[in-house]
């Protein structure tokens, strides 16, 4: 397995500036990392930068909460793709699952996959470690018939923490095969994104992708 590509190199701290993007990016294209993932102002001059490489430009929708409405989502998606978005990371409405309004989580996903057409990739954040185990099976399913190409654990930002083991093997024993997963939130190290990816995770998405590779 190739581990790079299964890396997507983060920097989503809202006081990132230019120099640290493109430092991010640089180092994306140096170990061909599977995306660079920035929050939306820098997609335009991420994709610049990363211009003739085959590393993904990945950015984030109703990011961190995701408790904006859904026609911000979906008009948020489509700014992003419009602006050279190759993927886009978009957090559900957690109050919405925790109130029983679940028909109103799928029309949310439903939405931003409206915006976000194939090719373009669409991964879900559902704050796993939020929720309860049956919170997670119900949002997960949400996902995939909502045609999400992944399930992402976390936005890595939720005080309740972010990845976990279980949660993975959680949602890839509720899911099969119906989406991949993308696991964030924490994972710092090559032991880490081993175990991860050997729970059921097919990328991960971390800020300590320089240090894995190098390890």
């Amino acid at each position: 397995m190739n581990i790079s590509k299964t890396i997507d190199h983060t920097i989503l701290k809202s006081e990132a500036t230019r120099e640290q993007v493109q430092k991010v990016c640089d180092e994306a294209r140096e170990y061909s990392f599977a995306s660079v993932c920035i929050n939306p102002c820098w997609v335009s001059y991420a994709s610049k930068l990363m211009h003739g490489t085959d590393v993904k430009i990945c950015t984030v929708v109703g990011f961190p909460l995701g408790a904006t409405n859904t026609e911000t989502k979906a008009f948020e998606a489509k700014c992003a793709i419009d602006a050279g978005a190759d993927e886009i990371d978009m957090v559900i409405n957690i109050g919405w699952l925790k109130s029983g309004n679940i028909d109103d989580v799928g029309k949310d996903i439903a939405a931003v996959r409206a915006s976000v057409p194939s090719p373009a990739k669409l991964k879900v954040i559902i704050e796993a470690s939020a929720l309860t185990r049956e919170e997670i099976k119900l949002v997960s399913r949400v996902c995939v018939e909502n045609q999400a190409d992944y399930v992402k654990t976390s936005t890595g930002m939720h005080s309740t923490g972010g990845a976990k083991i279980e949660d993975v093997k959680l949602i890839r024993q509720t899911i099969g095969n119906g989406a991949k997963i993308k696991a964030a939130g924490g994972i710092k190290t090559k032991l880490e994104l081993k175990a991860f990816l050997d729970a059921g995770a097919d990328r991960i998405g971390c800020s300590s992708g320089v240090q894995i590779m190098e390890e």
